[in-house]
């Protein structure tokens, strides 16, 4: 893996667009996409339905080669998947017959066709840091919807891959569930920081998260607006309750709702 330095950027983006039909003139999911994601940064994305979030999330993972302009990791251009960015998508799509912690180990046992001791402490020691020690043993039908999606995420960090690029992770939980895992997630992101590209539909969970915001325009996407979130971590429940919070969460319900109209 190249060596990259904290101030480089661990993935970027530049001029980057994509049409999924290659017919001349066929209109463009995304264009114009620059960005630059620095190490142990998480950076979320929002916009409206269709502006093409999960087409960025795709081209970062090296599932989609953009059309235009180009996309690295870790200063190296993205030409096909790499073992050293995991994802986590919309649904946990665990194996039902299957244990948790045999569900964790399947990417290994799939790709090498076996997993070892040291790998199979490394899966207790993230089970135990998301909390679901004493689920290891369960079947997924077993767990709700929220632990169902903690084993994605401990799953995604078993290669403990640099990057880690989630697809709207929790879109399928109710809001109770969906607020606390947000808070699951960041409580296993700062105790194993990783390179974060995060898509969301919802502000407020952008806001508590991120470091950064990419706020996107209506399809074909392109960039609205790069906002920092200049919210003291660690975040809490009570961060959702500061002024500031409100006034960042409105500033981009601002760009999205009502773009042509002044900050």
């Amino acid at each position: 893996m190249t060596e990259v330095s904290n101030k480089s950027a661990y993935v970027s983006m530049q001029g980057v667009g994509h049409r999924y039909d290659p017919r001349p003139g066929a209109p463009m999911a995304v264009q114009d996409i620059d960005l630059d994601i620095h190490r142990h940064e998480f950076v979320a994305v929002v916009g409206p339905s269709g502006c093409g979030k999960s087409t960025l999330l795709r081209m970062v993972s090296g599932l989609l080669i953009p059309s235009h302009g180009e996309v690295s990791v870790f200063n190296r251009r993205v030409t096909e998947p790499r073992d050293d960015v995991g994802i986590v998508f919309q649904k946990a799509n665990l194996l039902p017959w299957l244990t948790v912690r045999k569900n964790v180990l399947f990417p290994l046992k799939h790709k090498y066709g076996h997993y070892t001791q040291e790998d199979e402490k490394r899966t207790d020691e993230l089970l135990k840091m998301a909390g679901l020690t004493q689920f290891a043993d369960k079947m997924p039908d077993e767990l709700s919807g929220g632990m169902q999606q903690r084993v994605g995420i401990v799953r995604a960090l078993l290669l403990n891959p640099d990057i880690l690029l989630m697809d709207e992770p929790f879109s399928a939980l109710d809001a109770l569930t969906r607020e606390q895992i947000g808070f699951d997630l960041l409580k296993i992101w700062e105790e194993n920081p990783k390179t974060v590209l995060f898509i969301t539909h919802s502000i407020s969970e952008a806001v508590l998260l991120s470091d950064r915001i990419l706020v996107m325009s209506k399809r074909p996407g392109t960039v609205l607006d790069l906002i920092e979130v200049d919210l003291p971590r660690p975040r809490t429940s009570k961060t959702i309750n500061e002024p500031r919070f409100a006034e960042l969460t409105d500033l981009i319900r601002g760009h999205i709702y009502e773009p042509n109209v002044p900050a």
